[in-house]
């Protein structure tokens, strides 16, 4: 069962808190999938099955706050803490992941945490590497807000709007598709009614011929 048909088998209410949920856990620094199942649960409100406005509120402040605990873990866990992540999630927290995450943030700043929201690598490592970096706790929440509102909201609105315009497209093209399947289906079938036609005539001529001259000749 894919993601978005598993949260349309539970109630709206429960759809916000795993949105929130997921995102917040992921953003602790467990690999867990929040970008599709914000994805998901915005394709759901396209479909006028929750509302996207909770949507983008939920996610936002589930990346918000989970950014905010795991910097909170970073700071006191250090680079401790990133060897114990290495040895139990490798494929997340490897040595040559958490190099790629420091440079970036040697290079970046608050803006490795800001654009590390649309990263998959950087949006599981952001607060607990910047915490563990000692980055000044308000740089961090300064960029921590403005990523986690630009990328849940942005994401949510995209997906919900694009989801809108797909949905009239397809009940208009259907109805378009209907009608030239119609008048495909209606050609090809005189057409072939004309061949046949034609092949019978063909068929039939020599062998009238060969009737009336083998009645001639009797």
């Amino acid at each position: 069962m894919h993601v978005d048909e598993w949260l349309q088998a539970i109630p709206a209410i429960w759809i916000y808190v795993i949105v929130g949920g997921v995102i917040g856990v992921e953003s602790l620094g467990i690999p867990l999938p929040g970008e599709v199942v914000l994805v998901s649960a915005a394709l759901l409100s396209a479909q006028h099955v929750v509302d996207p406005l909770w949507v983008g509120v939920c996610a936002s402040a589930g990346a918000i706050i989970g950014d905010s605990i795991g910097y909170a873990i970073g700071r006191r866990g250090g680079q401790p803490l990133f060897d114990r992540l290495a040895r139990r999630f490798p494929k997340h927290f490897g040595p040559a992941h958490i190099a790629k995450a420091q440079q970036a943030f040697d290079r970046w700043g608050m803006w490795a945490v800001f654009f590390g929201r649309f990263i998959a690598l950087l949006r599981i490592l952001a607060g607990p590497l910047a915490g563990a970096l000692h980055m000044p706790y308000w740089r961090f929440l300064v960029a921590n807000v403005l990523g986690g509102i630009t990328w849940a909201g942005g994401t949510t609105a995209v997906i919900y709007y694009l989801g809108m315009a797909a949905d009239r497209w397809l009940k208009g093209f259907s109805w378009v598709a209907l009608v030239v399947a119609l008048l495909f289906g209606l050609g090809t079938t005189l057409l072939l009614k004309r061949r046949a036609a034609r092949v019978t005539a063909a068929g039939a001529g020599p062998a009238d011929q060969r009737s009336m001259s083998v009645t001639s000749s009797e």
